[in-house]
Order: structure tokens, then C-alpha cells, then sequence
């Protein structure tokens, strides 16, 4: 888990101080559209509206977008046509790697992701080739300097399965993707902050490689999330604090 976690706060503090802002809000509203598509328009009935929303307004999304976006996704405006698509690969040293698409034409994604695989060293995969080395859990970050007792209590309350100190040395929730919503609003009337909260991929075990076949999965998996139709990469790569110093 604490790789998984390691290169969720990277590809999250990579969004902090992305300047390619309408890359990110395409991203955003697909995501957006995507929610409302599926749940309905209204955020406090659409618990993944309600995140998605959050999300982009914390990277200053402006509100007419945000509208426009739901109002796609519910056929009130044209544009809605976007649809999810999980591919699966290999990456260099036989890494796992997971990749959570939203596109709105699977014809110009999925020649774009097998090219970046191979580029980089790896090998797009069948559907289900590695989908079982990975378990879907809502996952938290706390913030550092979070009060272990209160998170602990917090997270036991709203359904959390496990509470642990990660590599990291950060306070990190897990818990099944129904009770992500239920353990998020906990965190909140506690005043407990995040510096991550996603329902994301954790490997089940995780693989260790040499600096250098670390080091190009790493710019594999880097490329993979710069992608504009991928929303999310999830891998089994061991990222341990050693191997990352080693990295620089």
C-alpha cells in the first residue's frame, strides 16, 4: 500500500502546481460528467458529484464550467457522449499498471495508450491480465501532524477498515468504496484534513526493482498520467523511501 500511496501524494502534488490549467479542468469536467451521467444532477443526492465537484473547485474550476459540466452529463446540453474505460499492462520489470480512462472516442484513446506503453517500456495487457493483483478502496492522507486517537476514532466510526501510519510517516484511512462518502464526511465534521482522498486501486503486493527499471517505470507511469482522457494510474511498483532517495 505505502508505494500505491507514495504515487498517489506525487501525481496529487503534480496537480497542485500543474500550470496547464484547461488540461486539468478537461479532466475535471469529464469526471463531472461522467458523475451526473450516472447519479443524476444533484450533488447532495450524487455522492460522486459531490467529490467530483469538490475536486475541481479545488483547483479554482469556475463555477460556469462546473454547470456546464452537469448539465452535459444530464443530455441538457450536447457533449455529454463520454464513457469509462479501464486498461490494463505491464511496465518495465513486469510492474503492473492499471489505467482509468474517460474519453469521449475509445478510437483515438486506446491507440494513444498502447503507443505510450510501448514507448516507455512496457506492454499494453488484456482486459483482466493484471486486475487481480489490485483491490478497489477508498483511500485518505491525512495531513501531517493529524491526531492518531481522533482519525482512528473517526475512521472505526464511519466504516474505515484499517488505520495506519504509511512509509511516509502520515496517517493513511482505508476503507471499501461504499464507505468512502460516509468516512469522508466523518473527517470533515472532525475538521480532519486530507491531502488525498480517492476511490483508487491498492496492489495486493507490491514489486521491487533496481534504481534503473525504477526509474523508467516511473516515467512510464508519468506519461501515462499526462495523458488527457487518463483520470488515474494505479501500479504495484514499490516506491519505499530508500529507493526514492536513490531515485533523487
Amino acid at each position: 500500500m505505502a508505494g500505491h500511496s507514495h504515487w498517489a501524494g506525487i501525481k496529487h502534488k503534480k496537480a497542485l502546481v500543474d500550470n496547464k490549467r484547461g488540461k486539468l479542468w478537461s479532466r475535471l469536467s469529464k469526471a463531472i460528467i461522467i458523475a451526473a451521467k450516472l447519479g443524476g444532477g444533484d450533488p447532495d443526492a450524487n455522492i460522486r458529484l459531490r467529490k467530483a465537484i469538490d475536486d475541481a473547485k479545488a483547483v479554482s474550476m469556475p463555477k460556469e464550467n462546473i454547470e456546464r459540466a452537469i448539465k452535459r452529463g444530464t443530455g441538457e446540453l450536447e457533449g455529454g457522449d463520454v464513457e469509462e474505460i479501464v486498461y490494463e499492462g505491464y511496465g518495465p520489470g513486469g510492474v503492473a499498471i492499471m489505467c482509468d480512462i474517460m474519453t469521449d472516442n475509445r478510437n483515438r484513446t486506446a491507440p494513444e495508450i498502447r503507443s505510450i506503453f510501448s514507448k516507455y517500456g512496457g506492454n499494453l495487457g488484456s482486459t483482466g491480465c493484471v486486475s487481480y493483483l489490485f483491490d478497489r478502496k477508498g483511500l485518505f492522507v491525512l495531513v501531517s501532524g493529524s491526531c492518531e486517537e481522533l482519525v482512528t476514532e473517526i475512521g472505526m466510526e464511519s466504516g474505515a477498515d484499517n488505520v495506519e501510519i504509511n512509509d511516509q510517516g502520515k496517517l493513511e484511512i482505508t476503507c471499501s468504496p461504499e464507505a468512502f462518502a460516509t468516512v469522508a464526511e466523518g473527517l470533515g465534521q472532525a475538521g480532519l484534513k486530507t491531502e488525498y482522498s480517492e476511490v483508487t486501486r491498492i496492489a495486493q503486493t507490491e514489486v521491487e526493482l533496481d534504481v534503473d527499471a525504477a526509474r523508467a517505470a516511473l516515467k512510464l507511469l508519468e506519461m501515462l498520467d499526462d495523458n488527457d482522457d487518463v483520470q488515474s494510474v494505479s501500479t504495484n511498483l514499490k516506491l519505499s523511501p530508500e529507493l526514492m532517495i536513490e531515485l533523487g
